[in-house]
């Protein structure tokens, strides 16, 4: 009896051992890692993963930020995730050398905790107005937006102290910019880290409050890291959602539908063309672009058209070049999107393998408007003969040089009249007699 007592006590002891190690490996840290313009494909993927968290009772989700800005409509439905997660987040501006500007500055903002990697920046998240679109937008629309903008900000940095107040919208109105240790000191970031473990052990024990008031504690320590990767419907989105992805995927686009439109029947082509430009099509409903860019480019098409339907031996496809080129480098020019410019040598590569296209399209059709050469069977009808035997109706004639069973259509052809071949059929000649 006192053996087994004994065996129960040593038991306690180890589960009293045992069980905070098992509770501190039972925690969980959701990593997000958002590295490029902010995008609706991205607001779906915070949401998953804020989402994935708040299932598995996850103790936080660190979002890791590296971006230049983006689409205002999907920087705002981030934020009120955020504010909504029942999950603490943290926005962690990474790598070293990175950045969260623009959009990234309102998304960092609106995170419970906020760090920043060594030599990182944010801020500068005056709104832009981009090429093409200054006259849709009025001074007195963008002072309106900006206004918007730097109350928004202003009211998620609250919570940071009033220099974080400030210097929000001073980013919204005068795109001001900080480093780690600026951001650090006026409250904007909760502090500077170099890597995971360093975020995660200077946030164990911090207490925050989440957008329904609920106050919760960071047990972050020797957390368990459960990365969350794009999915791949998303990590193709986001591919899509890039300057010389959708120029190349406008241009097979429209090229596929010309082939299937000059040899219709098939299917492949006019699929490629359709997926192409369906691709494309969302790829602009999201990238800024130029509309003038867009009609160049369907001029320079008809040109390369008009140049099969009536060539003139290469002039409206050098025009249609020279088009195409120009609307390419119109097309996505602007200077300060976040989603990058588009490549001056990818331009001109595709501009010249479009034209070397159409090029050989053009000489096909001239090849195809000459007369072809009839041999065989064929050419012999209209051909002329003589009748080697009398022919009622049927007999032998001389045609092209060999002696051929014929059959005579207008009655009897004596020995030695010429005859004209009307018909072939098999290895039989049907013939008539040649008027003189």
């Amino acid at each position: 009896m006192r053996q087994w007592l004994r065996w129960v006590w040593v038991a306690v002891w180890i589960l009293a051992l045992v069980g905070p190690v098992a509770a501190q490996e039972g925690r969980t840290v959701y990593v997000l890692t958002v590295d490029g313009a902010i995008t609706a494909t991205v607001n779906d993927y915070i949401a998953r993963g804020i989402r994935l968290a708040e299932q598995d009772r996850a103790d936080a989700v660190v979002i890791r930020l590296n971006t230049p800005g983006g689409d205002l409509n999907s920087t705002t439905k981030i934020m009120e995730q955020l504010e909504n997660a029942r999950v603490p987040v943290i926005v962690y501006v990474w790598p070293r050398g990175g950045m969260a500007a623009s959009a990234g500055t309102l998304i960092l903002l609106a995170a419970h905790g906020a760090a920043m990697a060594p030599r990182t920046t944010i801020g500068a998240a005056h709104p832009v107005t981009l090429p093409g679109a200054e006259e849709a937008v009025s001074p007195e629309m963008m002072e309106k937006v900006v206004n918007v903008m730097a109350e928004h900000a202003a009211l998620f940095a609250q919570r940071r102290g009033e220099a974080a107040v400030d210097w929000a919208e001073r980013a919204i109105r005068e795109s001001a910019t900080a480093g780690p240790e600026e951001a650090l000191e006026m409250g904007v970031i909760d502090l500077i880290a170099a890597d995971m473990d360093e975020l995660l052990q200077g946030f164990d024990g911090r207490t925050v409050t989440l957008g329904d008031g609920m106050t919760v504690t960071f047990h972050t320590a020797d957390a368990a890291i459960r990365e969350i990767p794009l999915s791949p419907i998303e990590r193709l989105l986001q591919v899509l959602i890039n300057p010389n992805v959708a120029f190349i995927l406008l241009t097979i686009g429209v090229q596929a539908i010309l082939i299937e439109l000059a040899s219709p029947g098939g299917w492949v082509a006019g699929f490629i063309g359709v997926l192409c430009l369906a691709l494309a099509a969302y790829a602009m409903g999201v990238l800024p672009f130029n509309w003038l860019g867009l009609v160049l480019l369907g001029a320079a098409i008809v040109l390369f058209i008009l140049d099969i339907k009536a060539p003139t031996h290469g002039a409206l496809t050098a025009a249609g070049t020279a088009t195409f080129i120009a609307g390419a480098l119109i097309l996505f020019n602007a200077p300060l999107s976040p989603y990058g410019q588009i490549s001056l040598p990818l331009v001109i590569a595709v501009g010249i393998l479009t034209a070397l296209f159409f090029a050989f399209v053009v000489a096909k059709a001239l090849q195809a408007q000459k007369p072809r050469s009839v041999t065989g069977r064929e050419g012999l009808v209209g051909r002329t003969g003589v009748a080697k035997s009398r022919l009622d109706p049927e007999g032998w004639v001389l045609a092209a040089g060999e002696r051929w069973r014929a059959v005579s259509e207008e009655g009897t052809v004596e020995e030695g009249e010429e005859v004209e071949v009307v018909r072939v059929e098999g290895f039989r000649l049907h013939v008539r007699r040649r008027d003189k």
